[in-house]
C-alpha cells in the first residue's frame, strides 16, 4: 500500500477494529484487533497481501499507536439518519 493511503492518527476514535495501520518508519502493515481494557491496549495482527495472520499478535497502547503509526485513510459515505 502506498504512503498516501495512510494518514496520521489524530484521535483515538480512529482506532477501530479492522483498521489497517502502518509504521511511520517501516513498511509493515498491521490490522487492529479488539481493545482489551484489562491490558489497556489494542491487539494488533500482521497483515500481508490481503491476509490477516491470527497466529501471532502484539499488544500496543493507544499512545504508541498515535505516536508511531499511520492509519488507513478511508472515506465514510454512510450518514446516520436521526
Amino acid at each position: 500500500m502506498k504512503n498516501n493511503e495512510f494518514q496520521y492518527i489524530t484521535d483515538a476514535y480512529q482506532l477501530v477494529q479492522g483498521a489497517k495501520i502502518k509504521g511511520k518508519k517501516q513498511e509493515e502493515i498491521f490490522e487492529l484487533g479488539a481493545y482489551d481494557p484489562n491490558k489497556r491496549g489494542y491487539t494488533v495482527y500482521p497483515f500481508e497481501e490481503g491476509v490477516k495472520f491470527n497466529d501471532f499478535s502484539v499488544l500496543m497502547s493507544e499512545k504508541e499507536l498515535m505516536n508511531n503509526y499511520l492509519i488507513e485513510n478511508l472515506k465514510v459515505t454512510n450518514s446516520i439518519a436521526a
